[in-house]
């Protein structure tokens, strides 16, 4: 190999190294703020990703190894919120969530196609906004809810069951507006949808009743070997997943499900650090994507689907944390948890704009996701001292209302 071919590469390898060791720095010091703060990093990151992009500044590192650092943030992000849940609690949360599902699509996806008809984006588009608008972020929402230690409150199971349907719900809405936005036939577009429901029910069978096996195969590794097979195992079914147009995160969160007792504590330890590096990546990635050019073309229509994202998340979290019997504090909770959008939105987006649907349609998803995925870490970071003063205010009044 020529000696000058050689020295461009180890230049290159340099600044590839020099870029991730200065970028890493400075997501840790984040998220030694965020902890100081008491608040979850993710807004930092997203944050640290836009200010990338509109900067325009030069990164050396591949952008595919990006991509698929982010990628496997987003699984392990929610293998892990599997952990916390069996098989029996997760159809039992789906059994009486529902018409939380409904409501939610109701709330949300709706009131977006009306915006979209009603500037003129063209039917296909429209439905393009309805779907950007519709779905929370799995990877925000989960990341937050560990952050902020709420994995075991009581609205919880409701507001996890509210991702998981919208997740399940993309398997059919994804190949749909695929079809449509390629002009493709009715009978391939059935067919599709057909394939990616079905993959979807055997893997949710699966989830639900091999848990025992999981636990019999697995039960005496540790250590290294615990670790590569179980990230393994995760990346393979999420692979499975997605070639079946079902969400990677929903195969992912169905591993998690499949892993309990001692071994999903021994996995857990296991694979934290790694969760822990690939979901920054996840979320700076995240912010890559945000293109901010056009944005202010659009703002009022912009503003206008934020207030009514962020109030139609609100309503879903505080009716499905009411169907779990909870207090106004917790439901306060679940809402503001919902309103963060982000990896589903981009992609569709994506997916719009490359077919040739309305320009507009850009500049609108990146400037929505960009607002929401922000607020909705910084609302539910500030619900919980308005929740403890709801809280307080109900012990309060307890007395005076037993008095009379």
């Amino acid at each position: 190999m020529p000696l000058a071919v050689v020295s461009g590469a180890e230049s290159n390898l340099a600044i590839v190294l020099l870029q991730l060791g200065t970028l890493l720095i400075v997501l840790g010091a984040l998220s030694r703020l965020a902890v100081y703060l008491r608040t979850s990093p993710v807004p930092f990151y997203l944050a640290v990703g836009v200010l990338l992009g509109v900067l325009s500044a030069p990164i050396e590192v591949p952008s595919e190894v990006i991509e698929i650092g982010a990628a496997i943030g987003v699984v392990l992000l929610l293998f892990f919120i599997g952990l916390e849940y069996t098989g029996a609690e997760l159809l039992e949360t789906l059994r009486q969530q529902r018409r939380a599902g409904a409501l939610d699509a109701a709330l949300n996806a709706l009131p977006a196609l009306a915006i979209g008809l009603l500037m003129g984006l063209g039917t296909v588009a429209s439905l393009a906004l309805a779907g950007i608008a519709w779905v929370s972020s799995s990877g925000i929402v989960a990341r937050t809810l560990e952050d902020l230690g709420r994995l075991g409150n009581r609205e919880t199971p409701g507001v996890l069951s509210i991702l998981v349907i919208e997740d399940l719900a993309m398997a059919g809405y994804l190949p749909v507006l695929t079809a449509l936005l390629a002009g493709g036939a009715l009978a391939a577009t059935i067919g599709s949808v057909t394939v990616a429901l079905a993959v979807a029910a055997v893997a949710l069978l699966i989830a639900v009743r091999g848990s025992h096996h999981a636990d019999r195969l697995l039960g005496g590794v540790r250590g290294e070997a615990l670790l590569l097979m179980m990230l393994g195992l995760t990346l393979l079914v999420a692979g499975i997943a997605e070639t079946a147009n079902v969400s990677s995160a929903v195969g992912a969160f169905l591993v998690g499900i499949a892993v309990s007792g001692q071994l999903a504590d021994r996995t857990r330890s296991a694979l934290t650090p790694l969760r822990d590096l690939f979901a920054a990546v996840f979320f700076v990635f995240f912010g890559l994507q945000i293109n901010l050019a056009g944005v202010s073309s659009v703002a009022i229509w912009v503003v206008i689907l934020c207030i009514l994202g962020a109030a139609g998340k609100i309503a879903t979290g505080w009716y499905v944390a009411g169907r779990s019997g909870t207090g106004r504090a917790a439901r306060l909770r679940a809402g503001t948890v919902l309103v963060a959008r982000g990896e589903f939105s981009i992609i569709i987006a994506s997916l719009a704009v490359a077919a040739g649907a309305d320009p507009r349609l850009g500049p609108l998803a990146a400037g929505y996701v960009l607002i929401l995925a922000l607020l909705g870490s910084l609302m539910t970071r500030f619900a919980d001292p308005v929740s403890r003063r709801i809280a307080r205010r109900a012990l309060e009044s307890e007395p005076a209302r037993m008095e009379r």
